[in-house]
């Protein structure tokens, strides 16, 4: 793995956006140089039980990216999020930008294009998004340089995105109270995960963390930033040089008690295809449940 360089002096204004149904923060990422943003993990509405998708909490976020005068140049996901729908696409359609995930979402695409049985017409090789990110690529929100780094582990395709003084994490890790997130999906694994922690613990002190998800342990009020040193001195799973056996046996039984997430079967058949809906062979919006596949 290479080594993240970082400029701790360029500060991206970052506003999160909390949705309430999946527990999700979307953030918009703007270069304070420029009008130019990036949205990273946008979430789509979707009432399971009634098979109805709306676009209540992206609408809010292009309302916000037009009466901030902004321009979206890059619609991030951190990972193949299995507990949320990305709306990616539909904010596309009416701001533009670009999507894109590590080049590990290969990986997910074939592993979960058995689990539901696709057919030859889903490709497995990333075509559905615009760009795929290997370790240590870079791109550009205005100005502002991205350094993409692969931290599997939650899943094989996770990246975290660092930006000036800060890093937007995915499900590598949560706030410090909440710890970190599972490694039971498949190609998931507590070892490697711990290991990319590690690896986003080598930023500075002070690089500004966001998180993808809290849920308020304990009650408190939902929080969405942290820093590196904060983790590496009070997350309950990893801080204070807690050793990685230590956590993988902490980790695997944790996981071996944890139910699957509520939206798992759709949010994986939407979100491996870069946040478009499958349809079936009449062209019409279609979801599958497979049965005791997961």
């Amino acid at each position: 793995m290479t080594s993240i360089p970082v400029d701790m002096t360029l500060e991206p204004e970052v506003t999160g956006f909390f949705d309430e149904a999946t527990n999700t923060i979307s953030y918009v990422v703007r270069d304070p140089s420029s009008d130019a943003c990036a949205v990273i993990d946008s979430v789509m509405d979707i009432d399971y039980a009634a098979g109805r998708i709306t676009h209540d909490g992206a609408d809010r976020i292009i309302a916000f990216i037009r009466e901030s005068g902004l321009r979206l140049e890059w619609l991030i996901e951190t990972h193949v999020h299995a507990d949320h729908l990305s709306a990616a696409p539909y904010i596309q359609q009416h701001l533009g930008g670009r999507i894109g995930i590590g080049e590990n979402i290969r990986i997910v695409q074939d592993t979960f294009g058995k689990v539901f049985n696709e057919g030859t017409e889903f490709q497995r090789d990333g075509s559905q998004f615009d760009a795929l990110f290997k370790d240590g690529d870079t791109y550009g929100i205005g100005a502002m340089k991205v350094v993409a780094m692969h931290t599997p582990g939650h899943t094989p395709a996770c990246m975290t995105h660092v930006v000036g003084n800060a890093a937007f994490v995915g499900d590598t890790l949560f706030m410090p109270d909440g710890g970190s997130a599972r490694a039971d999906f498949p190609g998931g694994d507590a070892g490697t995960l711990y290991d990319s922690i590690q690896r986003v613990l080598t930023l500075p002190d002070d690089m500004r963390l966001f998180m993808c998800h809290d849920y308020g342990p304990g009650g408190r009020d939902i929080q969405w930033e942290t820093t590196v040193g904060a983790e590496k001195a009070h997350n309950i799973h990893v801080g204070e040089g807690a050793s990685r056996d230590r956590f993988v046996e902490m980790r695997e039984a944790r996981d071996a008690t944890l139910a699957m997430p509520r939206l798992i079967i759709p949010s994986l058949q939407v979100n491996m295809r870069a946040g478009e809906v499958p349809t079936d062979r009449a062209g019409r919006p279609m979801l599958k449940v497979p049965v005791n596949a997961l």
